[in-house]
């Protein structure tokens, strides 16, 4: 057994974390609950991407990117119509020496801006279906960081689709599961 890694049966949790420190895929960033990830862990996600976005393209599935920071207004409308909600947000409301009109969430998903966007993309059935994909990094305050599991900045894949019917849409959902 390699040195310094506790055994699997005492503790899983303290020995997945072992792993990968001995692994080299990973370490804790300065930043609490950030981690950098070391060129090993980053081949593994490289390729675990490469044979994913393959396999979505197939499906009609095209990349796109939306920005990193959302506008505040879009969570407070979401809350709205989402009991309990409560974010994990990093507040960007600052920038330039100046404070920002609004505040922005540094993207802890991408559902507020991505509806959004289609709303103003989608006038009509014809417009449909829209399968788009995105690779991006998420950032969600996370109080108990663990890396590869739950960091407060992760990478990330995120498909959004929008259909003609129920019945499409539930299509989709099974065939890209």
């Amino acid at each position: 057994m390699a040195r310094n890694i506790t055994p699997r049966k005492e503790n899983y949790s303290q020995w997945y974390l072992d792993v990968i420190k001995a692994a080299g895929m990973a370490d804790y960033a300065p930043v609490r609950g950030c981690m950098v990830i070391r060129p090993t862990g980053y081949a593994i996600w490289e390729n675990i991407q490469a044979k994913l976005d393959a396999e979505f393209k197939k499906t009609g599935h095209v990349n796109a990117y939306f920005p990193l920071l959302i506008p505040d207004s879009f969570f407070k409308k979401e809350a709205e119509h989402v009991e309990g909600f409560a974010p994990e947000l990093a507040m960007v409301t600052h920038a330039g020496g100046e404070e920002l009109e609004e505040p922005f969430a540094v993207r802890p998903t991408s559902e507020t801006i991505i509806g959004y966007m289609y709303s103003k993309w989608i006038q009509s059935w014809r417009d449909l279906p829209v399968l788009i994909n995105q690779w991006c990094n998420v950032m969600r305050w996370e109080k108990r960081p663990r890396l590869f599991l739950r960091t407060s900045e992760f990478l990330w894949q995120e498909g959004h689709t929008a259909h003609e019917t129920a019945q499409e849409a539930q299509e989709e959902t099974l065939k890209m599961l």
